[in-house]
C-alpha cells in the first residue's frame, strides 16, 4: 500500500467531515485512512463508523482516552502503507496535495510542506539533517501534520505518552534515521487555529516540558536557535520561577535588531539566571509580557 493517513478524533464533531472529506478528495491511488477515535465522549464515534461504512478506504480504531500521543500511536501500529502522514481532525487538506507531494519523494525518508497562511516553505533538499534542523529551522516548525514520512522511520519510534509538544519530542528521533529531507512550497495544509489549544495557553509546566525536548534532543545549537531556547526559558522562569535549566552561550548579535538585539545583548551581559530573576521580579508587578 502507498499511503496511510492517520486521523485521531477527539471532541470533533463540527470538523471531522470537513476533514476526511478533505482527505478522500485527495488524488491517491492506493491509500488507507485511519480514524483513531481517543474514546470522544460525544458523537464523533458514531461518525467514525458512517465514514467506514461509506468508503471502504476507512477503517476505524476505537480506544479509551490516551491523548494525541497515544491516538497516533494507534493508528501507527497498524497502518500498512509504505509512507505515512498526520492530518489533526479539526484541520483539512487543500485539494490535489498529497498525489504530487508523494510523487517528488523518490528517495527520500521526509518531506514537510507549507501551511497555509502560517508557513511558506522554500523547495530544497537537505542530505545533512543539522542543516536542516538548523538552517531551515525545523525546530520552528517541528509539527506532525504537515508531513510526509517513509513508514520504516517509525519502526522504533513513537510519540511519548504524557507529554505536550510531542512533535518537538520526536522529529529529532526521526530525523537520525533520515538520509534525504526535502520541503516543498507546493500543496498545503489548511490548519484550524484553537484559541483554547495548547499551542496558545500553554502553561509554565508545559512550556518547561518543550524546553526540556530541545534541550535532551541531542541536536546542535547555533545562536538563532539559542535565542529561540532562551525565549522559552525566560518565559518559564516568569511563570514559574524555577532554576534555569539552558546552558549559557555567548551570542553574536551585530547582525540582530530590535527586541531580538536587546535580549542578546542583555544575555551576554546579565547571564541567563539575573535575566530570568529580573523577568520574574517584573512578573510579580505587572501582566505577564512576552519577549
Amino acid at each position: 500500500m502507498k499511503l496511510s493517513v492517520i486521523i485521531p478524533v477527539y471532541r470533533v464533531e463540527a470538523t471531522l467531515d470537513r476533514c476526511v472529506e478533505s482527505v478522500l478528495r485527495q488524488a491517491v491511488t492506493d491509500m488507507e485512512v485511519i480514524l483513531v477515535n481517543d474514546g470522544s465522549p460525544d458523537l464523533c464515534p458514531q461518525k467514525c463508523d458512517q465514514w467506514a461504512a461509506r468508503d471502504n478506504r476507512i477503517q476505524v480504531i476505537h480506544k479509551e482516552n490516551g491523548g494525541l500521543s497515544d491516538a497516533r500511536n494507534a493508528g501507527i501500529d497498524i497502518a500498512q502503507g509504505d509512507w505515512l502522514t498526520f492530518v489533526d481532525s479539526d484541520d483539512w487538506l487543500a485539494d490535489n496535495t498529497l498525489a504530487p507531494l508523494l510523487d517528488m519523494m523518490v528517495d527520500a525518508d521526509l518531506l514537510e510542506y507549507s501551511i497555509h497562511q502560517r508557513l511558506t516553505l522554500p523547495d530544497s533538499t537537505y542530505t545533512d539533517m543539522n542543516d536542516y534542523w538548523l538552517h531551515g529551522q525545523a525546530y520552528l516548525h517541528t509539527y506532525a501534520c504537515n508531513k510526509i514520512y517513509r513508514r520504516s522511520l517509525f519502526d522504533n519510534v513513537r510519540f511519548p505518552r504524557g507529554k505536550v509538544f510531542e512533535d518537538a519530542w520526536t522529529l529529532p528521533l526521526l530525523l537520525r534515521q533520515c538520509h534525504k529531507v526535502m520541503t516543498t512550497s507546493r500543496g498545503f495544509y489548511h490548519y484550524q487555529w484553537n484559541p483554547e489549544g495548547i499551542t496558545a495557553k500553554a502553561d509554565g509546566h508545559q512550556l518547561a516540558m518543550l524546553l526540556e525536548a530541545h534541550l535532551t534532543n541531542g541536536m546542535p545549537v547555533n545562536d538563532t536557535y539559542y535565542l529561540h531556547l532562551l525565549n522559552i526559558q525566560i518565559d518559564v522562569c516568569e511563570r514559574l520561577n524555577v532554576p534555569v535549566t539552558l546552558p549559557f552561550r555567548r551570542v553574536h548579535y551585530g547582525h540582530l535588531y530590535g527586541i531580538q538585539k536587546l535580549k542578546a545583548a542583555a544575555n551576554n551581559i546579565l547571564r541567563i539566571n539575573a535575566l530570568c530573576k529580573i523577568v520574574h521580579f517584573i512578573h510579580l508587578f505587572k501582566k505577564p509580557s512576552r519577549w
